[in-house]
C-alpha cells in the first residue's frame, strides 16, 4: 500500500488559508463533542456516497489519531482529489491548542 500523503498539525498554518478545505471523517458524537470550526463533516462510511459533496480544493483529512483519515485520503486521492492526511488528528489539534468548537454546549473536547 503507497504511503498517503500527510501533513503534521504543527504544519497546518493558522488560521487557515483561504483555499484549504478540512474535512472530518469521524462519527456524529465525535463531531458533536469537538471539531475545527468550518470543517466539513461527512463519516468515514458515507464518503463513497457523498464524495460529489467533497470540494476539488485542497482538503485536509482529519479523525481522532489519523487512522480513518488516512483510508479517506487513500479513497479520495484515488478518486483524483488533492487530499492530505493530519497526522495525529483532533487528539494532536488539541494537544497543541489548537482551537476547537462543540454541538454540546459544554467546552470542545476530542472523545
Amino acid at each position: 500500500m503507497e504511503k498517503v500523503p500527510s501533513v503534521a498539525v504543527a504544519g497546518v498554518p493558522f488560521p487557515l488559508p483561504e483555499g484549504i478545505h478540512v474535512l472530518d471523517v469521524r462519527e456524529s458524537v465525535e463531531w458533536q463533542h469537538g471539531h475545527i470550526e468550518g470543517a466539513q463533516h461527512i463519516p468515514l462510511m458515507q464518503i463513497p456516497a457523498r464524495v460529489a459533496e467533497i470540494p476539488e480544493s485542497q482538503t485536509l483529512v482529519i479523525c481522532k489519531i489519523g487512522g480513518r483519515s488516512a483510508k479517506a485520503v487513500a479513497y479520495l486521492q484515488a478518486q483524483g482529489r488533492n487530499v492530505a492526511n493530519v497526522e495525529g488528528g483532533m487528539l494532536e489539534w488539541a494537544a497543541v491548542g489548537r482551537p476547537m468548537v462543540s454541538e454540546t454546549g459544554a467546552a470542545p473536547q476530542v472523545v
